[in-house]
């Protein structure tokens, strides 16, 4: 009677397909920030995954594909998870200053995580078709920052009739601004440093009383 071959010693191809999978979204994170959308190419992408382009074929069958993936693995990385960890907290400082930490935590970990989220923005408005209700980052944001806002007011950290909208736009402009310097300009213990001095800014701590 024929013997069944037994599957020698390894991890199996399930995980193994799941490993070059991110493999492949690590790279192409990193290619995208780099070059942009246009600029990128399958072979680029392979190059750093150190991997065949065919390869790259095989898990993804387009540019597209592959940059909606990489946008959906990045928002689950920063905006998901840093809403996740801020709801846990009871201030508004608090909640900002977690998000923040996520997202540094995700670029430390992912590198040019923060660089392809900022880029992400600006490919959002060059092809609108790259962008859907389940990525986009900054909606997804700027919903979690009107909940916060208007948490604030509720509990009276935040004085009764503030414009919840207007103050939730203007923490989105420092959170994208905090993201653009994370991802281009300073490096992770560079905004480390700076987070303490942000959240004594956005509270009022660092301003002097007027007569």
């Amino acid at each position: 009677m024929p013997q069944t071959a037994s599957r020698g010693p390894g991890r199996p191809p399930a995980a193994k397909a799941d490993e070059t999978r991110k493999r492949i979204v690590n790279a192409a994170r990193q290619v995208f920030s780099e070059r942009g959308y246009e600029g990128a190419t399958f072979q680029a992408i392979a190059m750093h995954a150190d991997l065949t382009r065919p390869a790259i074929n095989h898990y993804f069958a387009s540019k597209r594909v592959l940059y909606t993936e990489v946008a959906d693995r990045t928002l689950e990385l920063v905006v998901s998870a840093g809403i996740e960890r801020a709801r846990g907290e009871s201030t508004l400082i608090g909640r900002l200053a977690s998000f923040i930490t996520v997202a540094m935590e995700a670029d430390a970990q992912h590198p040019r995580t923060a660089a392809f989220m900022a880029t992400a923005v600006l490919e959002s408005q060059r092809h609108p078709e790259l962008s859907n209700a389940d990525n986009d980052a900054v909606r997804t944001t700027r919903e979690f920052l009107c909940w916060a806002v208007s948490e604030a007011v509720a509990s009276g950290e935040l004085a009764p009739g503030v414009d919840v909208t207007a103050v939730s736009e203007s923490l989105l402009l420092v959170l994208c601004g905090v993201g653009f310097y994370a991802g281009f300009v300073g490096s992770y213990q560079e905004v480390e440093n700076i987070l303490g001095t942000l959240r004594q800014m956005v509270a009022g701590g660092l301003w002097t009383s007027t007569a």
